[in-house]
């Protein structure tokens, strides 16, 4: 498959969206994505683990969609949180993408008199509410000045097979305290990421590797590494910390 002008001009990459993957199918131009999962929370704890075990395996473009696949409804306050927490967290993932099947749905019946699967609601960032809007839209301002340093993680995994996200212990393989650590990651190696992945949450327990000072983004408060910190994070925000300080643009945009 090529884009319009992209075999006249010599170039032949390609990108395969695909629903699975296995080791060495990075070499065949696989961006992976988790599948049609459902819209709630224990979904959206799944997918860091997800995210984080494909790149260990060697497949660093992986995303999910965005506030889930099935069962979301575009009205419903408690999903418009969930889906404003997930788009955080997709803000720090290798692909950020937003697509899912919304309710209320429209019944579809083909010519023969059969019912089909149902047209879903609308799903743009504009479809969620107006205070919702202004945070998703902050948040695509977010990805938009990391692109530079997004462009980079992907050049560095494309030459030496490097996460763009990255298991905790990976970066920081001395401190132990790392190894157990399942609901925060890098984002390469200067941005560590805490998504808030419970309902109702406005805070989290997040630590901080040995080893480095980290900077909370929101605020441009620093923090000692080798501790454990409860980060104020309402729905506006997420804890991000710069390693020693780097990314510093992000300071005050989070």
């Amino acid at each position: 498959m090529f884009y319009e002008g992209q075999k006249e001009s010599g170039q032949e990459d390609i990108v395969n969206l695909v629903r699975c993957a296995w080791l060495g199918s990075q070499k065949y131009g696989a961006l992976v994505w988790s599948g049609d999962i459902f819209s709630t929370y224990e979904d959206f704890r799944k997918q860091i683990c997800a995210g984080l075990h494909m790149g260990l395996c060697g497949i660093p473009w992986w995303t999910t969609d965005i506030g889930g696949f099935h069962g979301g409804v575009t009205e419903d306050p408690d999903f418009q949180e969930l889906l404003v927490r997930w788009f955080q967290f997709g803000t720090f993932c290798p692909v950020m993408r937003i697509h899912g099947n919304r309710g209320p749905r429209e019944e579809i019946i083909n010519k023969a008199g059969e019912v089909r699967e149902g047209t879903g609601a609308d799903n743009e960032v504009w479809s969620f509410g107006e205070k919702n809007y202004e945070i998703l839209t902050k948040f695509i301002g977010v990805r938009e000045k990391m692109r530079d340093y997004t462009r980079s993680l992907m050049a560095e995994a494309h030459e030496k097979g490097t996460p763009v996200m990255r298991t905790m212990f990976y970066e920081f393989p001395e401190d132990a305290a790392c190894w157990d650590i399942s609901d925060a990651y890098m984002f390469g190696s200067d941005i560590l990421v805490a998504p808030i992945v419970r309902p109702k949450a406005t805070s989290r327990t997040v630590y901080l590797p040995a080893g480095a000072s980290w900077t909370l983004a929101n605020t441009g408060d620093v923090y000692e590494g080798g501790k454990a910190y409860e980060i104020e994070a309402p729905i506006e925000t997420l804890p991000v910390f710069l390693r020693n300080g780097k990314q510093g643009y992000l300071v005050g945009e989070i």
